[in-house]
C-alpha cells in the first residue's frame, strides 16, 4: 500500500522506501521539481515557492534556484549519480486573472526562467515539464518506478 509523502511549500524530501510517493499538492505559481536515480530507486521532491536565493550565504528550499542545488546535494549524498537522474518539472501557472498586475506579478514565469537558468548552469535537461497555464496542478513522484504524475483540476492524473 502506497505511502504519500507531503512535501509542503518550500520543503524538500528523498526517499527511497518503494512504498512512498512524493506529493505536491496544488501546485499553482510554485514548481514541483522531481529527480529519480532509477538505478537505486531514489528519489526526491522540491517544493519551490520563489525563483531567486539573493542571500547567497543561506540555502534555502523556498527558492528555485537553491532548492534545486539542495535536492541534487540530497541525492548525490544519498548516492545517486548525476548523470543517471530523471529529472521533471511542473508547476509554474500564472494565477493572477488580473492583466495589469499578472505581468508584474508572475511568479510562475519568473520559476519556469530560475529552473531553467539553474539546470542549464548544473548541466541538467529535464526528461520532461508541464509548466505554466493558468491551473494549479497536483504532482506524485512513485519511489518503486519514477512515475511522475499530474493531476489537473477536473482531469485524470496521468504521467509525464
Amino acid at each position: 500500500m502506497a505511502n504519500s509523502i507531503a512535501i509542503g511549500l518550500a520543503e524538500l524530501k528523498i526517499s527511497r522506501n518503494p512504498d512512498d510517493v512524493l506529493v505536491a499538492f496544488g501546485l499553482g505559481s510554485c514548481l514541483g521539481i522531481g529527480m529519480y536515480d532509477p538505478l537505486l530507486h531514489l528519489g526526491g521532491m522540491l517544493h519551490a515557492v520563489l525563483p531567486l536565493n539573493n542571500d547567497s550565504k543561506a540555502e534555502h528550499s523556498k527558492y528555485v534556484d537553491s532548492g534545486i542545488l539542495m535536492l541534487l546535494d540530497m541525492m548525490i549524498q544519498a548516492g545517486a549519480q548525476k548523470q543517471r537522474l530523471i529529472t521533471k518539472v511542473a508547476g509554474g501557472a500564472n494565477m493572477l486573472n488580473v492583466s495589469s498586475l499578472s505581468s508584474t506579478f508572475d511568479i510562475g514565469n519568473r520559476n519556469i526562467d530560475a529552473a531553467k537558468v539553474t539546470f542549464d548552469k548544473l548541466g541538467i535537461r529535464p526528461k520532461s515539464e508541464e509548466v505554466g497555464g493558468k491551473i494549479g496542478r497536483t504532482v506524485r513522484l512513485y519511489i518503486a518506478d519514477g512515475r511522475y504524475t499530474i493531476r489537473m483540476m477536473g482531469e485524470q492524473e496521468r504521467e509525464i
